[in-house]
């Protein structure tokens, strides 16, 4: 199974790209429970930003945006953390999504993860990025993830026992998502019965 991870950090090492390799982490220990190996692609939206600049006013793709292009809609699952700006997601972020077809992420399931200083724009996931994704008719798993300045350790890495938790249950709905997806052989295909099917599941 292939996950790809996209994140919209835009500094070095940067909390969203810690973040989206915790989630990652998560998700192929939950897949792996359930027999199934993924491989990780990783999309860095930063070193993509002039690339999809151009791509916004001419229509083309430069080579390197169009092969993180395809290795997002050929995903069996995203994982997608963005740092939060101006209350909502980062402009890089949704300028990314924005050269996508629209079609391209129908059915797919995608975690979705920001950043930010402090825990009250939290809620952007739920006002901004998870409507983004239902707009694309991508499948959100239930559990969105916050990461605030203070889950991180001096060390870069997240010490809260809340957010391990937030990751390891985000993690576990992603992989029931990714394992439960029939194969589709063009994005359009219709996904009625897979929604269905979704609807039925229950997360532990």
């Amino acid at each position: 199974m292939k996950l790809t991870i996209v994140s919209a950090g835009l500094s070095t090492p940067s909390s969203s790209r810690l973040l989206a390799d915790r989630l990652a982490e998560a998700t192929r220990d939950a897949l792996a429970g359930r027999g199934h190996e993924a491989t990780t692609e990783i999309v860095e939206l930063r070193e993509l930003a002039g690339d999809i600049a151009h791509h916004l006013l001419t229509g083309f793709p430069a080579p390197r945006l169009g092969a993180a292009i395809d290795a997002t809609t050929a995903a069996d699952g995203l994982i997608v953390v963005t740092p939060v700006f101006a209350a909502s997601y980062s402009g890089l972020f949704k300028s990314f999504f924005d050269v996508i077809d629209p079609d391209a992420l129908t059915g797919t399931p995608v975690l979705t993860g920001a950043t930010g200083g402090t825990a009250r724009h939290s809620l952007v996931l739920e006002h901004a990025v998870r409507p983004l994704f239902s707009y694309l008719r991508a499948v959100v798993v239930p559990t969105a993830v916050f990461a605030a300045s203070e889950d991180w350790g001096a060390g870069g890495t997240a010490h809260d026992d809340g957010l391990s938790g937030r990751v390891r249950r985000a993690g576990t709905e992603l992989a029931a998502l990714m394992a439960a997806r029939p194969p589709r052989d063009e994005p359009t295909d219709d996904i009625t019965a897979y929604e269905q099917q979704l609807a039925d599941l229950r997360f532990v």
